[in-house]
């Protein structure tokens, strides 16, 4: 599957989606919502790619859908139309969320509206020091519960900080990103620093990596006896898999360990 509406490309094992409108601030489109909603369903599937980084081009990370493509043809639709649309963007969130692969968000310039809730769906986000976030849909007469963000929000930064986020829609910098937790870590490059981490989980164990993920997830819902025996469930499991001895026996020689892939293949793929 070769995108048409981002770049993409593959370095040791790290999948790179970079947004790819720098004069539109790498605003969202119709297509561009569907595409990168089926290309994280694709990416999943790929035994080559073990991370993810999502990142924009130009001076922006992301500034959402792009007002000229969207939001004047949403005025011509009805409500079956509208809903519609409002499905696909959530579920490009939903698959950035349920990919097997860890991501991470490398922001710099704005990350608003889509753009905050698409940095929000990563598992990190590293952020550059003129990086800005905002969940701006009350600035332009929305509910600022959209595409899962009132669902994502709050288990990250706490309910306090997510309601105050989502009824007034503003924007804040790297700096008190950090300090609530929307950002993982503020640097310098963050696309390069993006990639130093996902290359490092891409080189662990992809089968556990995509447990943790799944435990992550699944576990919010679930009590403190259920998570502790989802959790030896899970666990039990990584230790039949082959990567449980792999590295055992790489400590004993002195070695890195080599894990497998998903289908064990342990090539390195390149391109899309």
């Amino acid at each position: 599957m070769t995108p048409t509406h981002f770049r993409f490309e593959v370095r040791e094992r790290v999948g790179i989606i970079t947004l790819d409108r720098p004069d539109r601030l790498n605003a969202l489109t119709f297509a561009s919502y569907e595409e990168l909603r089926d290309f994280f369903v694709h990416l999943d599937r790929r035994d080559d790619v073990r991370a993810i980084v999502l990142q924009g081009s130009g001076r922006a990370f992301c500034s959402g859908g792009d007002v000229e493509d969207i939001i004047g043809e949403l005025f011509s639709r009805d409500m079956k139309g509208l809903l519609a649309f409002t499905r696909v963007t959530g579920a490009l969130i939903q698959n950035i969320r349920r990919v097997s692969k860890p991501v991470v968000a490398a922001v710099h310039g704005v990350a608003v509206g889509a753009g905050a809730v698409m940095a929000l769906a990563c598992d990190v986000r590293i952020a550059g020091p003129k990086a800005r976030f905002g969940f701006i849909f009350p600035q332009v007469g929305l509910c600022g519960a959209d595409m899962g963000a009132a669902y994502l929000l709050p288990r990250i930064v706490g309910a306090g900080h997510a309601s105050e986020l989502l009824f007034t829609g503003e924007i804040i910098r790297a700096d008190r990103a950090a300090s609530i937790g929307l950002a993982n870590r503020v640097v310098d490059d963050p696309q390069a620093e993006a990639l130093v981490l996902a290359t490092k989980l891409a080189r662990g164990p992809a089968f556990a990596h995509a447990m943790t993920k799944k435990m992550i997830e699944d576990e919010a819902t679930l009590s403190l006896e259920a998570a502790i025996e989802a959790e030896a469930q899970a666990q039990a499991i990584c230790m039949a898999h082959p990567d449980f001895r792999e590295a055992y026996d790489a400590w004993v020689e002195k070695r890195p360990p080599r894990f497998e892939g998903f289908g064990g293949d342990d090539g390195e793929g390149q391109g899309t």
